[in-house]
């Protein structure tokens, strides 16, 4: 980067300053948190991470200094927000991953929702779509409700998996059938609201490595251990 192109020692000042007042509003949206999911502390959340991003950019480009702060990669994270200021519309994107885990439990339910659809016929329970997994999982979902397919998925012997919530606003609502055929198709990071991620790689604790090392040595002493670690 040229010298003329570098920021000022002002434009540097201003960004610290910035990340000073995302840090307390962060702080001041959790402590006033109203659940898990509060959408205020996800808000505050990428005020803070745009924040300390762009004072880490001009850090460098000024004074070829870093910062510890570890910013997501840009994969992981949401553009800014372009989407309307006051949306008159919103959709709401969900996708959740399920394994089956248990398909002799889940073909059982199938084979008691086919026999209640069939009452008065004579059915086996295997000839029909119950009989398969693909066609006791239509069973299942055209029986029950998604959200309640996911509070209820061992039961169906589903293992639940990633999910993601995505919030888009618009400026009006789409006409009746316009995106039936291709759903996501139209779905614009840019003008996602909020999104809430659901996944197993968040749950790992590095604690845990802490725990299971406590263990060994309760255990008895741990082999080959680097004393420089």
């Amino acid at each position: 980067m040229s010298d003329a192109a570098q920021p000022t020692a002002a434009e540097v000042r201003a960004a610290a300053e910035a990340v000073k007042t995302a840090l307390d509003r962060h702080l001041a949206a959790v402590e006033r948190r109203s659940g898990e999911d509060d959408p205020a502390v996800y808000e505050a959340f990428n005020e803070l991470a745009g924040a300390a991003e762009a004072y880490d950019e001009l850090l460098y480009d000024r004074y070829d200094e870093v910062t510890p702060f570890e910013i997501p990669a840009a994969e992981d994270a949401l553009p800014p927000y372009t989407g309307p200021e006051e949306p008159s519309a919103l959709s709401v994107l969900i996708r959740r991953d399920y394994a089956v885990a248990e398909p002799r439990r889940l073909l059982a339910h199938a084979q008691r929702i086919e026999a209640v659809d069939d009452e008065g016929s004579d059915t086996s329970g295997t000839s029909g779509a119950s009989g398969t997994v693909h066609g006791a999982l239509g069973l299942l979902f055209g029986e029950y409700e998604p959200d309640e397919i996911a509070s209820r998925h061992k039961e169906f012997g589903l293992e639940e998996g990633d999910s993601t919530l995505w919030v888009t606003a618009s400026d009006e609502p789409a006409e009746a059938g316009e995106w039936l055929e291709a759903p996501f198709e139209q779905a614009d990071p840019a003008q996602v609201v909020c999104r809430f991620d659901v996944s197993a790689v968040f749950d790992e604790d590095p604690d845990d490595e802490v725990d299971d090392l406590d263990d060994d040595l309760e255990d008895g002493p741990v082999p080959a251990l680097d004393a420089d670690r």
